[in-house]
């Protein structure tokens, strides 16, 4: 009992700190644009393919810095040439948008690297064990995947909250003409924003890309949770996105361990109920429902506390 507590509470927290290396991004584009980008999942995605490709040529370690370059430009791009124009049209044209970008991004990614899983592996200087907990090794990148997860929280923490630049970034989200009448472009504060929101899921992709599987469409299967993680932590709230991740991932990884229904805890129905769809859900277990647990946690923080955990706004 105690070696499933421990394992899986360390496996809860590596998980939420891979949500949160995915959803900081979002974050702090929301947070400081005040657009919900549909297409960050897809940035993910890229920066797990561009980590493969690059590391093939060059090494892991070279792809862990060029691979979110590249995607932050492209990012900085669709900026500049497509939604800051589509921003004038208001936020359901900036939702299509970025929802149809992520169907384009897909279907290229499917064109240049296929369908099929391709083989981004560990490097070889992280593939050791870091230590063993009870009968259980441990990945030394699993390691690797926590200590970036938290540096980059406390990184994005100081910049935008201690720094002058995160200041002049606030300030240009709520009074835009004032900043621009103090010398700075505004238009290339966000632009730069925006790049540095999707470098930083891109390299959410370089680092997730060997641990989990790299296909294309490992957006559409991280990038729903993703909004959970934002809306229950709080629209636009960064601390409020490192709680919710950890408490998504803690949900989900101890679900999925238990076994338990309501037949174990209270026995089998009597024959009056056994044939009926009562019997049916009477034998589900917790690790059957696991999957859907952080949509239900959704469901309830939009009824109880719109705003979520940390945030402050509403709509």
């Amino acid at each position: 009992m105690l070696e499933l507590l421990v394992i899986s509470t360390l496996n809860g927290v590596l998980f939420g700190m891979l949500l949160f290396l995915m959803a900081s991004g979002l974050t702090v584009i929301f947070s400081m644009l005040g657009v919900l980008n549909f297409a960050h999942a897809s940035f993910y995605m890229l920066g797990a393919f561009f980590g493969f490709q690059i590391s093939r040529w060059i090494g892991f370690w070279p792809a862990l810095f060029i691979a979110p370059l590249l995607a932050g430009a492209l990012g900085a791009a669709v900026e500049r040439f497509g939604l800051r124009r589509v921003h004038r049209n208001g936020h359901v044209a900036e939702l299509l948008f970025t929802f149809g970008l992520a169907f384009a991004i897909e279907e290229i990614v499917q064109i240049i690297w296929g369908k099929s899983p391709v083989d981004f592996r560990v490097p070889a200087s992280l593939d050791f064990p870091a230590f063993r907990l009870f009968s259980t090794n441990y990945p030394a990148y699993k390691m690797f995947m926590l200590l970036v997860s938290i540096a980059i929280f406390v990184g994005l923490l100081v910049v935008l909250k201690k720094s002058r630049v995160g200041l002049i970034v606030q300030a240009a989200l709520t009074h835009p003409h004032m900043v621009g009448h103090l010398g700075h472009n505004v238009g290339r504060i966000f632009m730069l924003v925006f790049g540095v929101g999707t470098a930083l899921a891109a390299i959410a992709g370089v680092i997730a890309g060997p641990a989990l599987v790299t296909q294309s469409n490992m957006a559409a299967l991280l990038g729903p949770i993703l909004f959970v993680v934002v809306v229950v932590g709080g629209l636009g709230s960064l601390p409020g996105a490192f709680v919710a991740s950890l408490l998504i991932g803690l949900v989900q990884t101890f679900a999925v361990s238990m076994n338990g229904s309501l037949a174990g805890a209270f026995g089998p129905l009597s024959p009056d109920y056994a044939q009926t769809w009562l019997s049916d859900i009477w034998g589900v277990t917790i690790a059957q429902i696991a999957p859907i647990m952080p949509y239900v946690l959704l469901v309830l923080i939009l009824i109880f506390r719109p705003m979520g955990l940390l945030g402050t706004r509403e709509t």
